[in-house]
């Protein structure tokens, strides 16, 4: 599937403004703002000025939740995004709700409580984003990111996508059964999006610290439906030959 540009001129934009520069931007300001994360549930709550607060959303990092503050406001990441920030780019710090600093050690700990695949699904997060994709949560789609080449102002989102455990039964509870795929790819197609799975593969290195992560591996796989339009032979130059073939 092409990607699809959101009117005429967004592919030139997208070319002179790109994703790397972006997020570079939001680490430095980041740094720069000291930034602490609060750690709560499966979210972290971050408070922004209005330049962090223009760079999280150019970066597509969280999402702001409105309060009765005009100068502040708080963005709402998801774990895989706080940890990222923290662990990845070393540009922000969790805190726990005492007030601690929470280590990347801890971060991680925390994370996995909250999510026992968090391991899985972030090595996915990051895999993509390490690529400069913008990754967003697929709930609304049934899968768990989805996943844009540029800014979604510019460009809709081209991969639905799934990150299952390579030969964990116990965490690979989506496409066990043939039904399964089926209703999976012809959701992506009714939405124009396609079916994106990265298996990942832990290489016996287990979960006990981030680490370990390095060590993983992700192989990806898109799967399309067959479309017999784009694929059969063009009847028209078929029957041409074997007119010709006659004469």
């Amino acid at each position: 599937m092409k990607p699809r540009w959101k009117g005429k001129g967004s592919e030139a934009k997208a070319s002179a403004d790109p994703m790397s520069k972006i997020v570079s931007q939001l680490h430095s300001s980041l740094i720069r703002s000291v930034a602490r994360g609060l750690l709560l549930s499966r979210n972290v709550l971050i408070e922004a000025d209005a330049e962090l607060s223009y760079l999280f959303n150019r970066a597509r990092f969280g999402r702001s939740r409105i309060t009765s503050q005009e100068e502040k406001q708080w963005f709402q990441l998801d774990m895989e995004e706080a940890f990222y920030l923290c662990f990845s780019l070393e540009c922000l710090k969790g805190i726990g709700k005492d007030g601690s600093i929470k280590s990347n050690k801890e971060l991680w700990e925390y994370s996995k409580s909250e999510k026992p695949a968090f391991p899985i699904s972030y090595k996915a997060y990051s895999h993509l984003r390490h690529k400069n994709w913008v990754v967003r949560s697929g709930l609304q789609y049934g899968v768990d990111f989805i996943a844009y080449r540029h800014l979604p102002a510019l460009i809709h989102s081209e991969y639905a996508v799934l990150a299952l455990s390579k030969g964990d039964n116990e965490l690979n509870g989506r496409l066990r059964v043939w039904s399964d795929v089926h209703c999976t790819v012809c959701l992506c197609g009714s939405v124009a999006k396609t079916l994106l799975v990265l298996f990942v593969d832990s290489n016996s290195q287990g979960t006990s610290s981030p680490s370990c992560l390095e060590h993983y591996t992700v192989e990806e796989e898109t799967i399309t439906r067959w479309n017999p339009e784009q694929s059969r032979e063009d009847q028209t130059s078929l029957r041409n030959q074997t007119n010709l073939g006659t004469i």
